[in-house]
């Protein structure tokens, strides 16, 4: 074990010592133990550069999307009011999201004044009752009344035949989706409408 333990101190000090010549080299030196070449070194900052500003950029202006419940990859932010249909994002909050609050994406499906019902109807094998949700009599979404790991799941039950104002009902129409059907629409303040890239 000794043994072991003194070759592989010995080749990691062999590559410790080796680095700095490594780093030259990587700046532009013509090889170990040569001085770096300011004119590579250049070079090399006028291709990293940009691709880095441009990545800095970039990069918060998209949302990777991570749920299938969104026939969506990438997303970007987009300015407009929210219609129908569009995607929205929003930090969600919520035990069965987990512990910490998410960036969540999903649809735009009920907006305010719209005619909101929930159906309560027998769930199927005996598991309790599942609400079936419908925006001017088209159906969205059926909230189920347990998760995949067996926990019970609160559905909203709508306090009016109308979704409120500065309210919107956000969802999709995957059966596991967690959305609306159970916390309930979400303030219009708290949404970005994104459009889809990928």
């Amino acid at each position: 074990m000794l043994l072991l333990t003194w070759r592989a101190s010995n080749r990691v000090w062999r590559e410790l010592k080796d680095l700095p010549l490594r780093a030259a080299v990587a700046l532009g030196a013509a090889g170990p133990g040569q001085p770096p070449r300011s004119g590579q070194l250049f070079k090399a900052y006028g291709i990293v550069l940009p691709i880095g500003l441009f990545a800095w950029w970039a990069m918060p202006q998209i949302t990777l999307v991570m749920t299938p419940s969104i026939d969506a990859w990438v997303v970007h932010r987009s300015l407009g009011p929210i219609r129908h249909g569009d995607l929205v994002s929003f930090l969600l909050s919520d035990p069965i999201a987990g512990p910490k609050p998410v960036n969540v994406t999903k649809y735009a499906l009920c907006l305010p004044g719209d005619r909101i019902v929930m159906v309560e109807k027998p769930g199927t094998v005996g598991r309790g009752w599942t609400g079936c949700y419908y925006c001017n009599g088209r159906l969205m979404g059926i909230a189920k009344p347990l998760a995949r790991s067996g926990k019970a799941l609160d559905r909203w039950r709508p306090e009016s035949l109308h979704i409120p104002d500065g309210m919107i009902f956000v969802g999709s129409r995957h059966p596991d989706g967690y959305d609306s059907r159970y916390y309930g629409p979400v303030a219009v303040e708290r949404l970005t409408r994104m459009e889809k890239l990928l």
